[in-house]
Parts: structure tokens; sequence; C-alpha cells
């Protein structure tokens, strides 16, 4: 019996063997939803616009100040008597949170809300930074780093159910592309301008500004953020202000041990996990592990201060929105290429264009690495070899 056609749990449907769909044919489609002025998909567009935006800037915030505090290593290593590489785990422990919480933020949301667990993130943020900028140890610092990673990672894990909710599937694409942007380029905004922070007025007001930009997400929230989830029972709740700061089960749903596991369900799924691999260890070389040895790379080689490794990351910044803007509208042109050639096209195709971001991000860790060796003197070439890898790595990101 044809394998697309076996009804066991072991049967599998090749993506490229599908059944083309109405959107790959190019025919229009019809999503049958209430008219209700409740429903998040009826919103205003300004409406829908400000929680996409808030959320993936909520995003950018987990990603910035795990890595806004990258120029200051040398400043907190002297500040806490430890190394420079001690210094670096302060940032390695962000990340690892920031990779790990969505797991229980997301049945979390999905039973209470994305908007009160969104107002709890930001000023939870909040406090941990305020105790940032008072630490005087390492072990202390440690600890506000850890809770405020834990604490400000839910639109990492919800970004793209936020947009699910709110826009219809052609929407869709340009919409996550915002979040995706947001979420990826926190890494080298962060260091970028923090660098001029530390270099300027201390290494303290790092995490003074942290918690301001956190104090100023929590007034947009309080000003424009809504509940994006729908259920029709919403119709009878009291839509009033402060009954939607009330803290309560949004449905039936409740929390269970299996909603915290059910991810790592998809080892099963072979293309699913070889597709999350290959993204989690491009993003790994090809963004995060540049920007954490910035400091070692460039300051101890060439003897630069906070501001001056900062700019370095100029370069990935740039290669990530060069990357987000290439790969995105050429892999919708590629699709419509081939639905012209053959008439439809599979959802599997789009993975073409994969192969131009593993080599740019292969091709630019290598030019960085190679560059920088044989370096003896400051020069662009390592810089210019950062920006290919993180153009491949952001394509990569925008198509998996």
């Amino acid at each position: 019996m044809d394998e697309t056609k076996h009804g066991s749990s072991e049967a599998s449907l090749h993506l490229e063997n599908a059944t083309p769909t109405q959107a790959s044919l190019g025919l229009p489609r019809h999503h049958p939803s209430s008219e209700s002025p409740s429903n998040p998909r009826n919103w205003p567009l300004w409406k829908k616009n400000a929680q996409i935006l808030m959320v993936a800037f909520h995003s950018m915030m987990g990603t910035f100040m795990a890595a806004g505090i990258i120029p200051a290593y040398d400043a907190l290593a002297e500040l806490y008597g430890i190394t420079v590489p001690q210094a670096s785990y302060l940032t390695s422990i962000q990340i690892l949170m920031l990779g790990l919480s969505p797991l229980i933020w997301n049945p979390i949301t999905a039973t209470y809300g994305r908007y009160n667990v969104s107002l709890l993130s930001v000023l939870g943020s909040l406090v941990c930074n305020i105790g940032g900028a008072r630490c005087t140890s390492y072990g202390g610092q440690m600890t506000t780093r850890i809770l405020t990673a834990f604490l400000i990672s839910p639109p990492i894990g919800i970004g793209s159910g936020v947009i699910t909710e709110l826009c219809e599937l052609e929407e869709r694409g340009t919409k996550l592309g915002w979040w995706v942007l947001l979420t990826t380029i926190g890494t080298p905004v962060g260091p970028l301008t923090m660098g001029f922070v530390t270099q300027h007025i201390g290494v303290e007001w790092i995490f003074w500004i942290f918690a301001i930009v956190n104090f100023v997400q929590f007034i947009f929230y309080l000003a424009l953020g809504d509940e994006t989830i729908y259920h029709e029972e919403n119709e009878t709740e009291d839509s009033s202000f402060w009954a939607k700061m009330k803290f309560r089960k949004r449905g039936t749903k409740t929390i269970s041990y299996a909603d915290i596991v059910a991810p790592f369900s998809l080892v099963k799924c072979p293309r699913v996990l070889v597709a999350a691999f290959a993204l989690a260890i491009t993003f790994c070389y090809g963004n995060i592990a540049l920007i954490v040895e910035m400091p070692i790379a460039f300051g101890k080689r060439f003897n630069f201060n906070a501001q001056q490794i900062g700019l370095q990351f100029i370069a990935i910044v740039i290669g990530c929105v060069l990357g987000e803007q290439v790969s995105g509208p050429g892999s919708d042109w590629f699709l419509r290429r081939v639905r012209q050639i053959k008439g439809y096209y599979h959802p599997a195709d789009r993975l073409w264009f994969t192969y131009i971001a593993f080599s740019t991000v292969i091709s630019g860790l290598l030019t960085w690495g190679y560059q920088l060796q044989h370096a003896t003197n400051w020069n662009i070439t390592p810089c210019i070899g950062a920006a290919i890898a993180s153009f491949g790595c952001q394509s990569l990101t925008a198509l998996l």
C-alpha cells in the first residue's frame, strides 16, 4: 500500500508528494471566522499591527538584554574579580534560558492568555534589571540574569502564535518576518548600543536602561495591548480595562506535564528534527558564537575599548537586515516561478533556497576566522565575513 495512504502511526507524508492545495495552485481561499469585533482577526489593522510589533519588540528585548552586556565583559570582570571568559557566562546562561523557558511559558500562555503573561513578563524583568544595576557580586548578577532571561522569554515561544491569531494565511509571511528579524537582530543591536553606554556612563547603566525599556513596554501594553486568544465564550465576558487585567483562564484548557514535553515528540518526525538541528547549529555559529567572541577576538587582539567593540556589531546588523530582505521575497519569487513552470508548488520547494543560506554561513565564518587570524592591525575584512555569515543565518531562520 502506498505510504501516503497508510493508516498506521508509522506512515509519513512526503511534502514533495503531497496533493497541491488551493494556495499552491494560486487559487483564492476563504477562512470562515466570526464577524464579531471581539475576534482578533476583525480588529482594525492598526491594532493588529500594534500587537505584532509589541510582541516582536518584546522578543527582541530577550536577545538584546542577553547580548547587551557583552562590551562590558572587561568592566564586569574587574568589578567582580573574575576573568573575561567567566564574565561571558552571564550571556551564555541567558541564551540557554531563552531557549528552554518557552517550554514552560507556552502552556501557561495558552491557558491564561498572552496579554496577562506579557504584563507579568515585563514587570518581572524590570525588577530583575533594577537588581542587576545594584549587584555587587558575580553570583548575585548571575542570579538576576537567569531570572531576567526566564521572565522576558514568553514572546520567543508565542510570537508566531500571536501572528497566527491575528492574521489570515496570506498575511502571515510578512508579519512573521517582523518578529523573526527583531528577535535575531537583538543580539547584535544590544552590544552595539551598550558599548557606548559602558564607555561613557558606566556598566551599571546598562541595567538601568534595560529597566527603563521594560517600563516603557509595560506602558505600551497597558495603552494598546489586548488578548489575542479568542474563544466564543469571550463574547459574554466583560471587556473593560480592569476586566482585561484580571488573571484568569481562557477557555477550558488546563496545564499538564504533557504540554511541557510535547515539543520533544517532534523527534519522531525526521524531517522536522533535521531542519531544527540544522537551524540550531547555524544560528549557534553564525550568530551567537560571533557575538560572544567579539570582546575576546577584537578586544584583546586589537586592544579595543567597549565602544570600539560595540561598533564591530554593525556588520552583523547589516547582514541580518539584508538576509531578511532577500530570503523572504526571494523565496516567494522562486515559488511563483515554480508555479508558473509546473502549475503548482509544494511547501518543500522553498527549502531549495536553504543551500544559499548554508553556503553563505560557511563562507562567512571561514572568512571571519581566517582574516582575523592573519590580521596584525584592525581591518574590515573579518567584519565582512561576519556580515556574510549573519546574512546566511538570518536567511535560514526566515526559511525554516
